[in-house]
């Protein structure tokens, strides 16, 4: 979950998080690279040895759920062979559109950029994105360090585009937002990068 969440760590770090012993922490990394789900990586940072990283492999990130992967990707597949690649965005639409309404329903009474953006992270926790957000001077952060819908994001990139039409949708027009990280491409997280537009 550590390094779902955060990335990759050294052992130290993760025994520090954890609360155990840096051979603890080693133990249990050397085991999970024995069962491919983490590997390792050393990245020199100044002065002195590089340091030793852990991260999830392919496989260690297979391990947290994809609602129903293999089937989805297959309907995706027969509609799109089917009725072509116009019905299949036709329900990508209409389904923009009722994740639209269901958000703004919970974020009617909600003002405040920082208020909304916290309830929208509330609701993609929910859903099983991982959610979670950061304020710095530059706006917000909000970070989702999982894709429950992963598969279906690979074999159709039109829900990554529905989902961002949705964000801009529910957090108001005078929100700049761009995706900074994109699991899709490669990256470890999806991650938007959230400003209120001056005027």
């Amino acid at each position: 979950m550590l390094l779902k969440t955060r990335g990759a760590l050294t052992a130290a770090s993760i025994a520090h998080e954890l609360g155990i012993t840096n051979e603890g922490a080693r133990l249990q990394l050397l085991k999970f690279t024995e069962e491919g789900v983490v590997s390792s990586f050393n990245e020199s940072q100044g002065v002195g040895r590089p340091k030793q990283f852990f991260q999830l492999t392919e496989l260690g990130n297979s391990k947290f759920p994809d609602t129903h992967a293999e089937l989805t990707v297959k309907l995706i597949n027969i509609m799109r062979d089917t009725l072509g690649d116009k019905a299949l965005q036709t329900v990508i639409d209409v389904s923009e559109q009722s994740g639209k309404e269901r958000y703004l329903k919970e974020l009617d009474q909600l003002f405040d950029l920082e208020g909304r953006i916290a309830k929208l992270t509330e609701i993609r926790s929910r859903e099983g994105y991982m959610a979670e957000y950061s304020k710095d001077d530059k706006g917000y952060l909000l970070i989702e360090n999982h894709c429950p819908i992963c598969a279906a994001a690979k074999t159709c990139q039109g829900f990554c585009s529905a989902e961002l039409n949705i964000f801009k949708h529910v957090l108001g027009n005078e929100v700049q937002i761009d995706r900074v990280d994109h699991i899709v491409s490669g990256d470890r997280r999806c991650a938007y990068r959230i400003a209120e537009i001056n005027n």
